[in-house]
This record gives C-alpha cells, sequence and structure tokens, in this order.
C-alpha cells in the first residue's frame, strides 16, 4: 500500500530535468537531433568570477582626466609587410553574409570604422558592401572555401586560417536551407535552397606542417603583406597554440565554448571544448615558452560581454578580444520590442533560437528581403560604435585604477578569483590568499 506525504511536495530529478524530459520526448517523436546556433546556455565558470584589485597605497591609481591610459594595439608584427593598428582591442569575430543579412554585414563595418577597429568577413566570402564599408577587413580562409580567390585575399587587410570554431572544436559549419538566397548560393557555388554543411578540416592539409606550407602560400599570394591569423576553438589550447606559432602565424585567435555559431547541433554547443577563462592561460603559457608571447599577438573570443571582460582577457596576457553575439545585441538583435514576432517562432527575445532559422524579425539573421530591409545599417552602425566605445572607456577606467597607462599592463597579479573552478583556470590566487589551486602552500 503506497503512502502520499501531503507535507512534502513531488520531488522532481535533478539529472532529468523538465528541459531533458522534454528532449527526449521531442528526440523519439522526430529522429531528428536538435539544431540552434548561439553558443552554449550552461552556466561556465567565466570572468565574473574573477575581481580586479585597484590601486591604493602599494599601487598608486592614475588620475582619469590628466593621466593618459593608451588602449591602442598593433596586430601582426611578425611577419606582415602591413600590420594592423586598432583604436581598441575589440575585434568584431567572422559572422558569414549568409548567417546574416548584408544590412547586418554592412553595419558591422560601419560600427568597426568609426571605433577604429576591424570587422572580420565569416564563413561565405566577401561582400562588396562589407569590403566597402569596413576601414580594417580580416578574411577568414575556412575548410569550405565558399567565396575564395586570390582578388578578395589581397583586398583584405588580414587573413584569418580557420582551424576551429569554440562553438563546435572539430565540426565543419552549417547554414539550413532557408537562408541559401540567389546571391548566397552563388557567392558559396552551391544549389539555392540547401542546407549547407562545410568540412570540419581543411581539404588540403591535415596537419602543423602542411599548415606551414598553406601559410606560406598565402603570404606570396600577398606579397607578405597581410597578417596571417590562426583561428582554433578552445580545446588543447597550450598545443594548438605552440603549433599556430611554429606553422608560421603571426596572430592566434581562440575561441571558448561560449562563442555563438550561426547553426550546429545543440549536444555539440553545451558538450564540446573548453570555457575561455581555461584557455587563455595555457595558450599564454605556450607563447611564453616559445619566447613569442606579445611577438605573436593572442586574440580572445566567446562571451566577451563588458569592458571588464576585455580588461581580464588582457590581464590574463590576451593582446585583444573578438566579440560576436554582443555585437549583434548592439545591432538590435533579439530586441524586447520583436517580442510578439518571436513568440511566433517559438521562441523568445534574448533566447537567440531563432538564427538558424532566417527569419529574425530584427533582420539581422536572415535573408529575407523583407525582414532585412528593417535593419538601417547606418543607425545600427552608431550603435555598434557607441556599445565599442563603452567598453573601451570600462576597460580604460579599469586600468586607471589599476595603476596601468595602458590597456596592456594589466597583468595577472592586479586579479583575484571568487570561486575554485575560476582560480585553477585562470591560475589567479583564489581572494583573500595568494593561493590556487594547483599551487603548493597557503
Amino acid at each position: 500500500m503506497s503512502y502520499h506525504n501531503p507535507y512534502t511536495p513531488p520531488r522532481k530529478s535533478a539529472t532529468f530535468d523538465d528541459y531533458t524530459l522534454a528532449e527526449i520526448r521531442r528526440a523519439a517523436a522526430t529522429g531528428i537531433y536538435d539544431i540552434r546556433g548561439a553558443g552554449t546556455k550552461r552556466k561556465v565558470p567565466h570572468f565574473d568570477d574573477l575581481l580586479f584589485l585597484g590601486a591604493s597605497i602599494s599601487r598608486y591609481p592614475l588620475e582619469g582626466y590628466r593621466e593618459k591610459c593608451d588602449t591602442s594595439v598593433v596586430l601582426g608584427t611578425r611577419f606582415a609587410k602591413k600590420p594592423i593598428f586598432l583604436k581598441t582591442p575589440i575585434t568584431i569575430a567572422g559572422m558569414s553574409f549568409g548567417a546574416l543579412s548584408g544590412n547586418a554585414k554592412e553595419a558591422l563595418g560601419r560600427g568597426a570604422t568609426i571605433a577604429g577597429t576591424s570587422t572580420t568577413t565569416g564563413d561565405g566570402g566577401m561582400t562588396d558592401e562589407e569590403r566597402g564599408h569596413s576601414q580594417t577587413l580580416v578574411y577568414q580562409y575556412l575548410p569550405s572555401r565558399y567565396g575564395m580567390n586570390p582578388k578578395d585575399l589581397r583586398r583584405a587587410d588580414a587573413i584569418e586560417v580557420v582551424v576551429g570554431q569554440g562553438a563546435k572544436p572539430g565540426g565543419g559549419g552549417m547554414l539550413l536551407g532557408q537562408k541559401i538566397s540567389d546571391r548566397v548560393a552563388e557567392m558559396r557555388n552551391l544549389p539555392q535552397g540547401i542546407d549547407q554543411r562545410s568540412a570540419c578540416r581543411h581539404p588540403d592539409w591535415t596537419g602543423p606542417d602542411d599548415l606551414e606550407i598553406k601559410i606560406m602560400e598565402l603570404r606570396e599570394i600577398t606579397d607578405w603583406e597581410k597578417p596571417i591569423y590562426v583561428k582554433v576553438g578552445g580545446a588543447r589550447p597550450y598545443y594548438d597554440t605552440a603549433l599556430a606559432v611554429k606553422a608560421g602565424a603571426d596572430v592566434v585567435v581562440l575561441d571558448g565554448m561560449q562563442g555563438g555559431t550561426a547553426a550546429t547541433q545543440d549536444v555539440f554547443i553545451e558538450h564540446v571544448g573548453m570555457p575561455i577563462l581555461a584557455c587563455i592561460r595555457p595558450a599564454v603559457q605556450a607563447l611564453q615558452d616559445l619566447g613569442m608571447h606579445r611577438k605573436v599577438q593572442l586574440i580572445v573570443s566567446g562571451g566577451i560581454r563588458s569592458g571588464a571582460d576585455v580588461a581580464k582577457a588582457l590581464a590574463l596576457g590576451a593582446d585583444a578580444v573578438a566579440i560576436g553575439t554582443a555585437a549583434l545585441v548592439a545591432l538590435g538583435d533579439n530586441d524586447p520590442r520583436w517580442e510578439d514576432e518571436y513568440r511566433k517562432l517559438g521562441t523568445t527575445a534574448g533566447a537567440y533560437d531563432d538564427w538558424h532559422e532566417g527569419k529574425d524579425p530584427a533582420g539581422i539573421t536572415t535573408q529575407d528581403p523583407e525582414l532585412a530591409a528593417r535593419l538601417d545599417p547606418i543607425a545600427a552602425g552608431r550603435r555598434l560604435a557607441n556599445y565599442l566605445k563603452v567598453m573601451t572607456l570600462e576597460a580604460q577606467t579599469i586600468a586607471r585604477a589599476c595603476g596601468k597607462n595602458q590597456l596592456h599592463n594589466l597583468e595577472p597579479e592586479d586579479l583575484c578569483a571568487l570561486t575554485m573552478e575560476a582560480a585553477a583556470m585562470a591560475q589567479i590566487p583564489l581572494a583573500g590568499t595568494s593561493w590556487y589551486p594547483g599551487k603548493g602552500g597557503f
């Protein structure tokens, strides 16, 4: 005979929570894995778990109105004849025309140019609008080879060889058929309206020796003018960074699992890769072991949202950061004013579940001409520039408070950690101690 205690409410399983049960039922009903974009939604240790130690007596802060704090950075100083000079160390990450509308790509270029930074093409080729409105444009060279040609390589200001992405290290890109317009299909030389899945690795090289040959080819095509970046997903950052440097990279781009994506399997986004907080110190250690820290620049990305995040990434040893999701939000993506239309899509503003469907009411992650026309690229570009300005000022404010006259003078000693996990990943002492997990003694 069963007995129900009226004083105790029914208890649900932490392992089989409501979302997990719903996913099991959906998979059983459809036989199809879930596809979405926007990066991991699970909570992972992040920059919020670190705090800065402002200056007082042992260190002097800088006066904000009388003492300068430089925010500029130069990328590609190792081999390139024409390194890139940026006014701010906050760059725009690669997001393709196809994943984004033409107006959105133009807006990214406009905003980055006003702010004095760079934007990046993404997997889909270079559009004239993007090149025309981007003072500094990085061309992504991906396994798909979509739109790749020597002319565009020479039109770019830098070339980024993409080996992996944080949202799906070891996996290729996806663009569903509803976003493959006639123009997107023509640029990628593939059928209109058909799902496109990029290769997970480059077809003409399989290891660092071949990568070195490919980098030399790119340098010869561009007369050694353009900096060559190598982008890797956050999985084995020490070895991937070291091998990229040995292959001849001017810049290493390291993307953590919080990095967004237009579309990939949900299981990939949530269960492959590492948080960017766990990736920075091993990558910096690899550069230091090779005697190349600050000689080969390190750009980190994946969940960068504020000037505090920027300052923390630089204090851990990065030279610059890249933003993707945050940049789209600044343009106007997933704005609550479109809530009614997001609900019709079965989602809500702020969930970013619509990126892969091509029906974005904000006109950003779509190829629908009517929806894309909703985004004014001039106004959106100004919003992005405002956001970049605020982030830069925030990072500058923190650097001054730590007594630094250049953002890149921030260092690990300026930080403490709030949690054991963050302390271990960032190799930063737990607040109130001089110890972090893996370091002996208190």
